[in-house]
């Protein structure tokens, strides 16, 4: 005696996402103005990223140097947290990166790299020096 197996309807039915509003607070990931800059490097001195600030748009971010790899991406998230807390904390973008330099520790296993705050006129410059090799 065979018996039919009947599909399952809620396996059927299309899944309904709802965005929920809130989440926590996070800086503006872009701007069109001049950005401070710190350099991010590991134990032995390899550049593995970039973090950025703009007071005026409330941004600020995180940028992986490509070719640091995965090591790199993944010692990132140290310094995107860092953002965040900061974010949480109500801290403007640029006193985010005065307390990074501030707390750095070079015996971590990445820091700012001493004297590294620097200007630039663009995110996008920020962007080319994390895809350079």
């Amino acid at each position: 005696m065979s018996r039919e197996q009947r599909p399952n309807p809620r396996l059927n039915e299309d899944l309904l996402f709802n965005e929920a509003p809130g989440g926590p607070p996070r800086y503006n990931p872009q701007t069109d103005k001049p950005v401070q800059y710190l350099t991010v490097a590991d134990k032995s001195g390899a550049v593995i990223g970039y973090v950025w600030a703009n007071d005026d748009d409330d941004a600020a971010g995180w940028e992986v140097r490509k070719a640091g790899g995965d090591e790199a991406f993944n010692k990132g998230g140290r310094w995107a947290r860092k953002l965040h807390d900061a974010k949480a904390r109500g801290i403007s973008p640029t006193a985010a990166l005065a307390e990074m330099i501030q707390e750095s520790d070079p015996s971590k296993s990445s820091h700012v790299v001493p004297g590294s705050l620097t200007e630039a006129p663009s995110l996008t410059h920020i962007e080319e020096l994390a895809d350079r090799d």
